[in-house]
């Protein structure tokens, strides 16, 4: 398809107006995180690295990093162990309610946050009386974050056909050897993708995290906490461009790795 000069110079200028409404207040962020003024106003008056050596110093903020990185490994772990072993059950067997488990398995991604903070707070502690500590953040985050491999595992399985594994089990392989020697080399750019997304998902997750944390913090909900502190919010423009970093990072690698493999939020 031939677009016209005009009709091109309309959506490149379209395609640029999206982009700067959308990373542009991100910039301000990293921008004010070296402003010398303890507000949030633009522009900086000057610039200063103090404080980013004052977050540097803060127990707090560390603590918060240290919680968000270790649900988000956990959360991507599971998600990546039941999110795989869904996809393959959906897309290599045939069996009654598979779309219904389908429609279940995508529907904790589509429910507003809030409603499903509510209801495994409400599980956790009315129903199995549970206390919120870190491992229920854990597996709240793992509920939503399996859908994103889940995806992507599955639309690989979709690609790949299963002509390979039955000529592997045709010459004689076992279910393990097809699976290592065939199946998981193909698989393993789609693993690595969703593994990275989930991640992602997870870190900067702060609605579900409010209704299941208890007095855990993670980085989202200390940056949350500690806002409107006049004397941190410095410290929080700082915060949050690490978060801004953090999160995009497997998002980069996610599209490296796994090609054309995606997964909608």
């Amino acid at each position: 398809m031939v677009l016209s000069r005009g009709l091109r110079r309309f959506t490149a200028a379209w395609a640029v107006s999206v982009l700067v409404l959308l990373y542009l207040p991100l910039i301000f962020v990293v921008v004010n995180s070296f402003n010398v003024s303890r507000t949030f106003a633009f522009p900086p008056s000057g610039l200063t690295l103090q404080w980013w050596r004052a977050a540097a110093h803060s127990s707090g903020a560390w603590q918060a990093l240290a919680a968000s990185l270790l649900v988000g490994a956990c959360a991507a772990a599971i998600a990546l162990a039941l999110g795989t072993m869904a996809a393959f059950a959906l897309q290599r067997y045939q069996f009654f309610g598979r779309q219904g488990v389908s429609l279940l398995l995508t529907m904790p991604i589509t429910l507003p946050g809030i409603v499903t903070g509510i209801a495994l707070s409400t599980t956790f502690t009315s129903v199995l009386g549970v206390r919120l500590t870190l491992a229920t953040v854990i597996v709240a985050h793992a509920t939503f974050c399996i859908v994103v491999v889940f995806n992507n595992v599955q639309a690989r399985l979709r690609r790949m056909g299963s002509s390979l594994e039955d000529a592997s089990s045709d010459l004689g392989a076992t279910a393990w050897q097809t699976f290592r020697w065939v199946t998981f080399p193909q698989l393993r750019g789609a693993l690595v993708a969703g593994g990275l997304l989930a991640f992602a998902l997870s870190f900067d997750e702060i609605v579900v995290t409010t209704f299941t944390a208890g007095s855990t913090k993670t980085l989202p909900l200390w940056i949350f906490d500690n806002l409107f502190r006049p004397n941190q919010a410095p410290v929080i423009n700082v915060a949050a461009a690490v978060l801004t970093v953090v999160a995009a990072i497997p998002v980069w690698l996610a599209q490296r790795v796994g090609g054309d493999v995606t997964a909608a939020r």
